[in-house]
Formats: C-alpha cells, sequence, structure tokens
C-alpha cells in the first residue's frame, strides 16, 4: 500500500510509524488498536499522508481531547505563524522553564552591523543567543545555509559587550532552533562550528518534542477545545502556552466564552 508524503514522495505504508505516533499521544494500546483497525479499513493506494493524519486526529479527538492535542502537536507549532513571531516567544517560554532568564526580540550593533536577535538566554553568568527559524509548513527543511548565515551573525557580535540582563554582558554561545528538521549537511556544518541545534527531531531523542512533552510545555495551539479565532484572540495577549491560560484563565471570559466551554477547555488544558 503506498502513501502519498507531504513533500509527494510515495512511500510504503508504514503499520508501526503510525502506531508509534498515536502511542506518543497518551492513547492506551486499546484505542490506539481500534484506531489502526478503522483507518487500515479505509486505505487505498496512493492515499496521502494528511489524509490518515486527519483520520487519525478525529479518532483520537472521539476517544479524548487531551490524546488528539498532544497527537496535533507538531501541526500545532505552524499555527504559531505565519512569520514565526509567537514561536519566538514559545521558544522563549520553554527556556524560562528550564532555568533561563529570556528576553526577546533585542537589538544589537556587532562589529559591522546591527541585528535584531530573536531570543537572549541567561544562565550561570554566561548568555546565550537564539535564532529561530520558522518553517510554516510540515516537509520544509532547514538546509545548511541556516547555519551558514547565523554563524556569520554570532561572529559579528561575539567578543563585544552588551548592556545585558542588568549589566555590561558578551555573548557566549548560539543556538539554532527550527520548527522542523536539519538537513544532515546542516547539522554537519553547525556542530562542526560549536552552534548548537534544535530541531523537532534533533538532538536524538533530545529533539523539540521531547522538550515540550517532558516539561509539559504544549501551546495553546493544540488545543483542541478552542476555535482559531479564541487561539488568536489569546496569543495576541501573550497567552503562549496551556500553562499560561492556565494561570490567565479569566481571559477566557473576557473573549465571551460561555461558562460551559470554559469548564472543557479548562479540563483539556489541565490534563495536558
Amino acid at each position: 500500500m503506498k502513501v502519498v508524503k507531504f513533500s509527494g514522495e510515495l512511500v510504503e505504508y508504514d503499520k508501526s510509524k503510525l502506531s508509534g505516533s498515536l502511542k506518543k499521544s497518551g492513547a492506551s494500546d486499546e484505542v490506539v488498536a481500534e484506531i489502526l483497525n478503522k483507518i487500515e479499513m479505509q486505505l487505498y493506494d496512493g492515499i496521502s499522508s494528511k489524509k490518515i493524519y486527519k483520520l487519525a486526529f478525529q479518532l483520537l479527538k472521539n476517544s479524548a481531547n487531551v490524546h488528539a492535542a498532544r497527537y496535533n502537536l507538531r501541526t500545532a507549532i505552524l499555527g504559531l505563524g505565519p512569520a514565526g513571531f509567537y514561536f519566538e516567544k514559545y521558544i522563549a517560554k520553554i527556556h524560562e522553564c528550564l532555568g533561563f532568564e529570556t528576553t526577546t526580540n533585542v537589538v544589537l550593533n556587532g562589529k559591522c552591523v546591527s541585528h535584531e536577535i530573536d531570543v537572549l538566554l541567561l544562565k550561570n553568568d554566561l548568555v546565550k543567543m537564539i535564532e529561530c527559524k520558522f518553517h510554516s509548513s510540515n516537509d520544509a527543511k532547514s538546509d545548511v545555509k541556516i547555519p551558514m548565515y547565523i554563524l556569520s551573525r554570532f561572529n559579528d557580535l561575539k567578543d563585544r559587550s552588551y548592556r545585558l540582563f542588568g549589566r555590561n554582558r558578551a555573548i557566549n554561545s548560539c543556538l539554532i532552533v527550527t520548527n522542523n528538521k536539519f538537513t544532515e549537511e546542516a547539522i554537519k556544518f553547525g556542530t562542526g562550528y560549536q552552534l548548537e541545534m534544535l530541531s523537532w527531531d534533533y538532538p536524538l531523542k533530545k529533539g523539540l518534542r521531547e522538550i515540550i512533552d517532558q516539561y509539559k510545555i504544549y501551546p495553546i495551539t493544540c488545543l483542541t477545545t478552542l476555535t482559531q479565532f479564541e487561539k488568536e484572540k489569546l496569543l495576541a495577549v501573550d497567552i503562549i502556552t496551556v500553562k499560561d491560560l492556565i494561570e490567565q484563565n479569566d481571559w477566557l471570559e473576557k473573549l465571551e466564552i460561555s461558562k460551559n466551554r470554559i469548564r472543557k477547555i479548562l479540563s483539556e488544558s489541565h490534563q495536558l
């Protein structure tokens, strides 16, 4: 059975891969087996991976919203676009949970030109700059040109003193973050020049997906109980993560959401 991927490539249907992604959502073995059975009854040669994803998402949602929310995570991160402005804020939120002080969208004068830095981090008296590469589709990859370009920016900024986090400091290191994947050449170049790199699946077992699940730093865009309009309104007032929404849930009333729906939204949020 052939499946058409997002990129247009034809691949064999992989039951184990689909099963693995369903299990990562938190669904039980029984629920996963039932969903696989229902999906396989609707498969045909040349079906798109997008259609399989939609089937799986809807079946998970029928089982439990929270499972569908986790399964939808990668697509939900696309909702932090289209330009990636909210993705940068989301990455800052993740690093706050990892114990860093953060600031976003800082303009600094380098040796030759000025640069707008997406995120700056402070921990153990060391400053790290983060450059985010946001892709608006799941099949795009960050190629070697990305770390090449960011290395030149880092070199223009390092070894200089800036007023950062309350006193004069230098930028000590650089991290490149993407919501998708790096090409092998990009990883080889970046690591060769000691640039830290973080993508959906890199470093192995320590990628963005694992960090989000481990620390439960889910974006509000993954919530199945919110409409697209509501997500956009909440993002606009800096409610980026599900934890933000729990802590500032009065915004749900400000959006004139019914009490019954608020209970459902908060129930899904707390489960996540």
